[in-house]
């Protein structure tokens, strides 16, 4: 018998072909969720991690600056020709905040400055309040200490009042703005009194000084509430302006920081109904609600200021 040297041809059929790309199909589907999944979450951890970063920052440059508010430097016994102590003239009391030499001035509810006059200058507000909120923002602190220099023969002894605050910025133009929001800004100048001069100026345009130095951006909100050796919240806020107020400014003992941030990018995947709202609260602030995508997180720290002492150490 002579077998059949021709076999008949193999493959798939339709059906089979059909299953095979569904199969895929629901595959890819699956790889696809999972890396939307795993990428949405690595976004929201980088996002939390850039706003944390900053805010440590921010609050490093202000426990800094708030330790050093009142620092007096004595240089003691010297073969230099300079005073043993600081010959610069101390301006206290009741009197304006530019003029002021008092180591720490914290204005409620302040936006903006000029570093020329800060006593007259116009709070901004938002060109539009988000979801018709109040325009709550933010705190301004000032803080005065002392420094030494023993290259200047004219003037050795430096006094410097350092200021931040926040003030509006946006995308755009004034007349066009988009992504309006709140950042931080810093000031310092400098107190120019020579060894034989007996009263001095503050200038804004010492060698060392500066204004309007952006330190963070994309900031929600900034509180700072002095408390006395008991712990207690002083009220009225330390500040010249006042007698009552002129009173305190000696008082503070600490200062409890809060600043808020909000995140750059859409940090949530679904915004909130107004039923259900993100809620941001603080110190002394209402709580604010908010139902779009972006995370807002506070930082919370107490620095003690150890270099304000009595008054009439001065």
């Amino acid at each position: 018998m002579i077998k059949d040297k021709f076999k008949p041809n193999t493959g798939l059929t339709l059906i089979e072909i059909l299953i095979g790309i569904i199969v895929s199909s629901i595959m890819m589907a699956a790889i696809y969720t999972t890396y939307s999944v795993v990428n949405t979450t690595y976004n929201q951890v980088l996002e939390k991690a850039k706003v944390s970063r900053a805010s440590r920052d921010l609050i490093e440059l202000l426990i800094r600056d708030a330790r050093m508010a009142g620092y007096k430097y004595y240089l003691g016994t010297n073969n230099l020709g300079f005073p043993s102590q600081s010959n610069l003239q101390f301006i206290t009391g009741t009197t304006s905040i530019f003029d002021s030499h008092d180591p720490i001035i914290i204005e409620k509810d302040t936006l903006g400055h000029d570093i020329a006059d800060p006593n007259n200058y116009v709070r901004p507000t938002k060109i539009n309040l988000v979801q018709g909120q109040a325009d709550a923002c933010c705190d301004k602190i000032y803080f005065v200490y002392d420094d030494f220099d023993h290259t200047d023969d004219n003037q050795p002894f430096k006094r410097y009042k350092v200021t931040y605050f926040a003030d509006i910025v946006f995308d755009g133009t004034p007349q066009n703005p988009t992504n309006q929001r709140y950042a931080v800004f810093k000031t310092k100048v400098g107190w120019i009194q020579g060894l034989n001069d007996p009263t001095g100026d503050w200038d804004p345009g010492c060698p060392t000084c500066y204004d309007r130095e952006l330190i963070k951006d994309y900031v929600e909100d900034m509180e700072f509430i002095p408390l006395d050796k008991n712990g207690r919240v002083i009220s009225p806020y330390p500040s010249p302006k006042t007698d009552d107020a002129s009173k305190n400014l000696y008082k503070v003992r600490a200062i409890d920081m809060r600043i808020a941030f909000v995140s750059e990018k859409p940090f949530f995947r679904f915004e909130r109904g107004q039923g259900n709202p993100r809620q941001l609260s603080g110190f002394s602030r209402d709580i604010k609600s908010y139902t779009d995508r972006n995370l807002r997180d506070s930082v919370v720290v107490t620095v003690h200021t150890r270099n304000v002492v009595e008054k009439n150490i001065y």
